[in-house]
């Protein structure tokens, strides 16, 4: 039995961050340009943890993140999303940490 909030994650959430992709990565990007962080020169492993701990820290960067992602449901999926919003939240960052960790690497 699958819960709710996997259940909303795999019909909405995942092919948003799917279909966002290309923007999410160049969100990123931006973001190491902007504050000048030399990415390149980090490690593999060490780039994987700038990554994980940027999104979790920078509460204005994951907020900007969330936003591209709920910013694509319909009126209808984003009432179901409210009631489940801290656990869905969790969940995109999940899935977003992941992503840009298997593309930027």
């Amino acid at each position: 039995m699958i819960s709710n909030e996997e259940s909303f994650q795999n019909e909405f959430l995942r092919p948003i961050l799917k279909e966002q992709n290309d923007l999410l990565v160049n969100i990123f990007k931006h973001y190491l340009v902007k504050h000048k962080i030399l990415f390149e020169r980090y490690s593999p492993q060490d780039q994987a943890n700038y990554i994980e701990n940027t999104i979790k820290k920078d509460a204005q960067l994951r907020n900007y993140f969330v936003g591209t992602i709920i910013g694509k449901l319909s009126v209808e999926q984003y009432q179901v999303f409210i009631a489940m919003e801290t656990e869905l939240n969790r969940r995109i960052i999940t899935m977003l940490v992941k992503r840009l960790q298997s593309q930027m690497i």
